[in-house]
């Protein structure tokens, strides 16, 4: 039985630009939370954050791609925001992270779905397009990619991951604003910070880093070169919306329109004075871009 911790609803009361409803789901014994705003029955965009934000990154898009008439799902990942948080690092594995969303997709019956993925959110979207390629009608990757460990990786990934294990106090807020090429507000790092009252709720955020596969005979690689193999013959539109001024990810929006024949005869944008947390920088005009994105490509 996993042992986890649940952040208190308190710590969430005073949240800015926040007035969503949660709404949650149970996972073998784990709670996640998930926002569902817009009608029940139209399109379905699903918003996937990463490390270290929650769905508290995507506020900005979420009311404008709702009134837009989809129905937007943004969920906390196991260990993030709302959601339960495990407290051993050996709880939480590429694997673990996957089946979780799976079982989110099942319950919920998702289909036709426009999938929005940013870091770790495209680590674990593009492998359940893979996987689950007939719930999936589009996809839009920003700031993210699907690694095989068979390629050397940044060195300022390599940083980021050791000073995530090691920090003695892991500044969330900090770290998100740090990623981001505007300062967000004083209120905005404290949402941030919301779902980790200490250090015990970080479990997931510490290990996160480290579950990215860098060498051949990572436990996830063969998964993830299995997903390259669906991709590599994905026809559904497939748009990059990467920022100017993330040098983790950079160069991975050519990689992806070099692979993917989905991307093909998209409008490929660059989101200028951008961050690697562009839903941050930019949120608003994210959102315009995926709702042009969806009406430029509508379903046979």
């Amino acid at each position: 039985m996993i042992q986890f911790l649940r952040t208190p609803e308190e710590r969430f009361a005073q949240l800015q630009d926040y007035p969503f409803a949660p709404h949650y789901i149970d996972l073998d014994g784990l709670r996640m939370h998930y926002l569902d705003e817009g009608q029940p029955t139209a399109p379905v965009v699903l918003m996937l954050h990463g490390e270290p934000s929650w769905s508290y990154l995507y506020r900005k898009m979420i009311p404008i791609v709702r009134d837009a008439g989809y129905r937007v799902i943004a969920p906390d990942l196991i260990g993030f925001g709302k959601s339960d948080k495990p407290i051993q690092q050996e709880d939480y594995s590429y694997a673990s992270h996957v089946n979780w969303l799976s079982n989110f997709l099942q319950q919920l019956d998702l289909v036709s779905i426009t999938l929005v993925c940013q870091d770790w959110g495209g680590l674990l979207g593009l492998r359940l397009v893979a996987e689950h390629p007939q719930r999936f009608s589009r996809v839009l990757a920003a700031n993210t990619f699907l690694p095989t460990g068979d390629q050397k990786v940044p060195a300022a990934f390599e940083q980021w991951r050791n000073f995530a294990l090691t920090v003695p106090e892991l500044p969330v807020g900090k770290i998100i604003k740090m990623a981001c090429a505007q300062s967000p507000s004083d209120e905005a790092i404290a949402a941030y910070d919301a779902p980790f009252p200490d250090e015990t709720y970080k479990a997931g955020a510490r290990i996160f880093p480290a579950l990215v596969p860098t060498t051949p005979d990572d436990p996830a690689s063969p998964a993830n070169r299995a997903a390259w193999e669906v991709l590599r013959q994905w026809t559904k539109p497939f748009l990059t919306a990467f920022s100017d001024l993330d040098p983790i990810t950079r160069g991975g929006d050519l990689l992806f329109q070099k692979l993917i024949p989905g991307t093909a005869n998209q409008q490929h944008t660059t989101i200028t004075d951008a961050g690697h947390f562009l839903q941050e920088d930019k949120g608003e005009l994210l959102a315009e871009v995926l709702i042009q994105f969806i009406r430029d490509n509508p379903e046979d």
